[in-house]
């Protein structure tokens, strides 16, 4: 290495250090308007009209959407899931994961750019902060004015709604793990439990600070996803790109001028695809890990095409092939439809079928059987032999469920529950002790050990005839020695 070589590395080397101890540049973004601003704005209506809405939905006499932890079930529109039914936990992340692989191979960072709840909620506190600071150019002014009454009064008022509103947020989400109604009494009633508390505080404060506070820094430093998304492009994934050989050389100009006299590009270097951006990067010097995939430059953009009457695009979702090999849209789909994706989109079907199909198939009711760990087998009266165990009744359904149980395996096997007829709630489970004796001739011709036996559970007075009607589980008879 030279040692001109060594000192342009070392002046790179110098830069790059340099640039993780500078002071953060606060962004402004610009507002824009266009079609995937519109876009992005009806993305965070629903998306947080769904978040604060749905707790608030009841269904049967109970919260419709709730995680209830301390009674280890989850409400689910009339569909109540247990610890036994992790396997669709599974199927949902796993149909998440495949479904962030799908759009990001066909079309980049769609969900950083429109879904990512650090999106959504920065969204709204830009917002806000529009409303009581004003546009771009009146918050960088405002920020350069020296301390006075007037700029703190804007400064509290701004952090106050972002407050109420992050407070409100926070409130939302554990409304989600306790019923939000009676959290909402509690909270009126300054009786909130201490955990209920916390979690309250907590998710208020991270809601302050990543969408108030961090804002990019959280895409561009905290943020996985901007680190690997790489390995999910390939160059036949849509991308936010310029046109760099329509439009260089850039270079400002009037309406009314020649650029081709001129020799010049469409870019008209007027900066505004920069003051647009979230996180403030130059589309214009090519795909960077920053870039959220929020197409704000495309709407400017194209704005500014309009004015100068060129043709709209300079900036575009476009890939690096169609670039290259100037495609038309007809063939960057047939490329975008690729194996890849194809792939993707077939798993991605196919679970989800998978996972209606189970759902629909899905027993409304649950048994397990749990041995007296205390006793395995005991001598009763007569010289029959007792074992004991514990059935966990769990009713999945909204409606009340009676239930009997029935158990074989043995000869003359019999319980101490006979016909008794167990009613469990709904969406509730009840632990039933259940006595199983045999007589001493039977335990004699078994042999001693254990022995298989089942338990069936047959639900009766089903008004759901087409569902299943009992269910079978196994478990051991001990015959002592």
């Amino acid at each position: 290495m030279t040692d001109h070589q060594a000192s342009s590395a070392s002046a790179q080397a110098e830069a790059a250090e340099a640039t993780l101890y500078k002071k953060r540049d606060k962004i402004y973004p610009r507002e824009v308007n266009g079609v995937f601003a519109k876009l992005r704005n009806l993305t965070v209506v629903v998306l947080l009209g769904l978040y604060y809405l749905l707790p608030w939905i009841q269904m049967d006499g109970r919260q419709a959407l709730l995680f209830d932890l301390p009674a280890r079930k989850f409400h689910l529109f009339g569909l109540t899931l247990w610890p036994q039914d992790l396997i669709y936990l599974s199927a949902l992340l796993i149909i998440a994961a495949l479904s962030l692989f799908f759009f990001t191979a066909l079309a980049g960072r769609l969900w950083c750019g429109y879904a990512c709840p650090q999106t959504v909620w920065t969204e709204v506190f830009i917002i806000m902060e529009r409303w009581v600071e004003g546009s771009r150019q009146q918050q960088i002014k405002l920020d350069k004015e020296p301390a006075s009454l007037r700029r703190l009064r804007l400064r509290a008022t701004k952090q106050l709604l972002w407050i109420a509103f992050s407070l409100w947020t926070g409130f939302t989400f554990v409304g989600y793990f306790s019923p939000i109604r009676e959290l909402g009494q509690n909270l009126l009633a300054f009786n909130l439990g201490p955990w209920e508390t916390f979690w309250i505080f907590f998710y208020s404060f991270a809601t302050w600070g990543n969408a108030g506070m961090l804002r990019e820094q959280v895409c561009i430093y905290m943020c996985p996803y901007a680190r690997f998304q790489s390995a999910m492009f390939d160059k036949d994934t849509l991308i936010i790109t310029y046109d760099a050989e329509r439009g260089e050389p850039r270079g400002s100009r009037s309406r009314k001028a020649d650029a081709k006299a001129a020799r010049l590009g469409d870019c008209v270097d007027c900066g505004l695809c920069v003051q647009v951006c979230p996180t403030g990067i130059d589309i214009r010097k090519g795909l960077q890990y920053e870039c959220i995939g929020c197409a704000a430059c495309i709407d400017v953009c194209n704005g500014i095409m309009d004015r100068m009457q060129y043709p709209k695009g300079l900036i575009r979702y476009d890939t690096q092939n169609g670039m290259a090999q100037h495609l038309n849209r007809s063939q960057l789909l047939r490329r975008a439809l690729r194996p890849r994706v194809l792939v993707y989109a077939s798993v991605l079907v196919l679970i989800l079928v998978a996972l209606g199909t189970s759902l629909a198939l899905r027993s409304p009711f649950k048994v397990d059987v749990v041995r007296d760990r205390g006793a395995l087998a005991r001598l009763v009266e007569d010289g029959w032999i007792e074992n004991v165990y514990r059935l966990q009744l769990m009713n999945t359904t909204e409606q009340l469920q009676r239930y009997r149980i029935r158990i074989a395996g043995l000869a003359g096997l019999q319980t101490d529950l006979g016909d008794t007829v167990i009613a469990v709630d709904p969406a509730a489970t009840r632990w039933v002790p259940v006595a199983a004796r045999v007589p001493p001739e039977s335990a004699a011709a078994a042999g001693r050990g254990s022995h298989t036996i089942e338990f069936t559970v047959e639900r009766i007075e089903d008004s759901a005839a087409d569902a299943p009607r009992a269910v079978v589980e196994r478990s051991t008879f001990v015959v002592p020695r």
